[in-house]
Parts: structure tokens; sequence; C-alpha cells
């Protein structure tokens, strides 16, 4: 199928483009750019006003199949994703069984496949069941298709049994992604420790568990020599590591959530457990600093930490309910909301940390719009004004921090390996249908 969108403010980071252009898509690759394109085409998409970008790339993203299909499903999740305007969404492997074998990794890329909406790379665990008592077995993971390995959920204590995995993913030019959390000092609290937490009568998680692990991550990293990328950055100390670990050249990149970067502490005051995520929501200061870690570059990525849960789940009050929120259909407009409106971030930038730099981490195609690139593209509108409301989501997770909140910013088409996926904001009539049948079957 011809795909011809006009007149749409293309925004490439890699190629530093950002002007009106006209897009070709022809056998599922990008086939021309240029001015006043004219060609005989099946579709043809008016994008004035939008800005045409590489499809969105999530590395953090929890879609609960196998073993927690109530939560999510992996249709579910990648619907979410393609209407957040995300063509590639990683996987975290705390599942059940957990991704730490080549029959769980070809499971869900079996699944994904038949899902059909965006592309899914699983992420394998960094231990067997996620014990921290014996490294997985990482150069089966690799060849099964995993694009990393993580602990997420968990944090791996045993050093010895992390350098040996750090030298492995070397080896194998695999990204670690690691989940900072001293548990012993995080103990059993549910937000930042401070006065809030006390007036609150909640235990609260010190910014210390986070920072000693990011400390120590680097050390061993730069030991084993490994990619390193520290996920859900949430305090001041740890932009100001990672800002100095780079400083000295070390090999590490780093994420932050839309949440930890729009809401502070205050917005647990209600005791509301959609505002209870782990790194727990921090002080006015850790959100300062957070956002100059953007501008600066010291944050290389935004990721959603996407973390569906069931309703009844989040039902029973705040010190009980789990951690995580959702994320993957939000991201964009809060992107747009808080950072490039108050001019924190160009809009080249924003879609550089939600596009090219994943890319550039998992070492994938994608994150630029280039001829003979596959065509994974979004549409933002960014002036399109309206209130989130979690009714609407495709993820079954309505665990938003965000319900009701007026926002600037959405995605209107989102293309994946040239096919539309989502037109004039929604997903197509056969995934929905796709989407309505199997959730049917849940039930």
């Amino acid at each position: 199928m011809k795909i011809l969108i006009k007149n749409g403010r293309l925004i490439d980071p890699m190629t530093k483009t950002d002007k009106v252009m006209d897009l070709l898509i022809e056998n599922d690759i990008v086939k021309a750019i240029g001015k006043n394109l004219e060609v005989n085409s099946e579709k043809i998409i008016d994008a004035t006003g939008y800005w045409v970008v590489p499809g969105l790339i999530d590395v953090h993203v929890h879609l609960r199949e196998p073993g927690y299909e109530y939560k999510e499903t992996i249709l579910s999740g990648s619907c979410s994703g393609a209407k957040g305007g995300f063509t590639t969404i990683c996987c975290m492997p705390n599942t059940n069984p957990v991704i730490d074998n080549k029959d769980v990794v070809e499971f869900i890329n079996k699944k994904a496949q038949l899902a059909g909406v965006v592309n899914v790379l699983p992420i394998g665990s960094i231990t067997k069941g996620q014990r921290g008592e014996e490294v997985a077995n990482l150069h089966e993971l690799k060849r099964a298709g995993i694009c990393g390995i993580s602990e997420d959920g968990k944090t791996v204590i045993n050093e010895d049994l992390l350098n040996q995995a750090m030298k492995e993913a070397k080896s194998l030019n695999l990204p670690v992604l690691s989940h900072c959390e001293d548990h012993q000092l995080a103990g059993d609290g549910v937000m930042n420790k401070g006065k809030l937490a006390d007036d609150l009568r909640l235990k609260g998680i010190p910014t210390e568990a986070e920072e000693s692990i990011i400390l120590r991550d680097i050390n061993l990293a730069k030991k084993a020599g490994c990619k390193l990328h520290i996920c859900h950055v949430s305090t001041k100390g740890a932009v100001g590591i990672i800002r100095l670990a780079k400083l000295r050249g070390e090999k590490v990149t780093a994420e932050v959530c839309p949440h930890h970067f729009s809401l502070t502490e205050e917005a647990v005051g209600e005791k509301d457990p959609n505002f209870k995520m782990n790194p727990p929501l921090r002080g006015k200061d850790d959100v300062e600093e957070i956002l100059m870690g953007l501008k600066d570059g010291t944050i290389d990525i935004i990721a959603t930490d996407h973390a569906p849960h069931h309703l009844e789940e989040k039902a029973l009050g705040f010190e009980k309910a789990p951690f995580g929120v959702v994320g993957l259909e939000t991201a964009v407009a809060l992107g747009i909301t808080e950072l490039v409106e108050v001019g924190i971030l160009t809009p080249m930038e924003l879609i550089e940390k939600m596009s090219s730099n994943p890319a550039k981490l998992l070492g994938i195609d994608g994150g630029s719009i280039r001829i003979g690139n596959k065509a994974d593209i979004a549409m933002i509108d960014p002036k399109i004004e309206y209130e989130i409301n979690v009714d609407e989501f495709s993820s079954k997770g309505k665990n938003s921090s965000f319900h009701g909140k007026r926002v600037k910013g959405k995605v209107i088409y989102t293309i994946v390996n040239g096919r539309i996926v989502v037109e004039e904001g929604q997903l197509i009539t056969e995934i929905i249908e796709q989407l309505n049948y199997n959730s049917k079957i849940d039930k």
C-alpha cells in the first residue's frame, strides 16, 4: 500500500531535520521525502499542523503476560502503546514465568506477531527466576531475541553475580537496564521519606536507597565495560551522580518517567494509590533537578515504566496497593504539556528522548525517518487540548496519576511497518474488534 503524507512538520533528531515536508511510504518502507510530492496513492493524509516523527520507542514497559493477563496482555499493551505513538515497546522480565529462557521469549514473540499491532522486544532477566542466585543463560536469551537484560522490580544485590552478568552482557552487546534500589534501605516504605510521610503516617523510602545502587552499578559497569542504563531516575542526587559519570566518559545512560518530571510527593496527600509508584514521587528540589537533567542531556530517555494493575488491587488502600502506574497513552501529552510548552525541551529534543536515543541504546533500526528505512512513524497534533480520561484507555490498567488532567498534544496517526494502526486518534477497526474479542475471552 502507498501512503502519502502531505505538509507535515518532519522532525528527525538523527538527521537534525525540522521542516514541512511530504513523505511517501511504499511496501513498508519510506520511499520518498520532499516538497510537493505528487504520487498516485491509495491513502493521502493531510498532516498540516502535525509533527511527523520517527515511531516512539519505550524501553521500559510491563506487559504482564505471561502470568498476569488480568492486569494486561501483550495485545492490550500493544494497543495502548500504539495509541500513545509507540511503534516499539520493550517488555520487562518480571512475568510468570520470568523471561529467563528462550521458551518465554519465543512465546512473547509469537504473541506479539499474532497481535500485529506494534513491535515488541523482550528484555531478559539477569538472574534465573529473578531470584538473584544464578545468572540466566544470556547467550540463549540473546539468540532468542532479547534486546537487553534487567532485574526490573528488583536489584541484583550480589556484586559478583552482577559483575559476571555485566561481562556477559558486554560480550553479547546487550545493555544492562538497572533498577537501582537498596532493598534494605527502602524497607517496607511506600512513599518518599520526609516530613510529608511522617505527617501522613506512612513509611518512607529514602533517596539514598536509589543513589547508593546507582553509584555501585556505575562502578561495576566501568570495570566490566558494559553499556549501563539507569531506569526511572527520581532524585536530585541521582541526576548529579549520572552527570558526573558522563563527564568522566562512563558508558551510562538514564531515563526518567513522566510522573517523575511532572509530580511531587505532595500528590500523595490524599493517599490515592494511583500516586504510589517505585521509585516514589519525590520532593520539589528533585523534580527541578530532573528537569535540569532533561534540559542539559544528563537524562537521555523518557520512558513510561507502564505498570498496569487491576482496579481491585489499587483499591486496597495506599499502604497495601501495589506500586505502579500506567503511562503509554499519556506520555506524549505530558511531554508536550510539561516540557515543550514551558520551554524546557524543544520538539526535537522531546522526540530525541522518546525515539532516537532509545533506538541508539538498544542498537536497533528506528529513531529516524530516512529513505529506505522501515516506515515506523507517529503523527502528533501538538496543539489539541483535552482532558485525560482513563475510561478511554486501551490498556487494561486504568491506574493513572493523570485522570482528569488538562493537557496539550495528541497522537493522531501511528504507522507500524508501513501499516496504519491508529487513525484519527483511534485504533483501526480490525484491531478494536480483535481487542474486544480477546477481552470477552479473558472474562
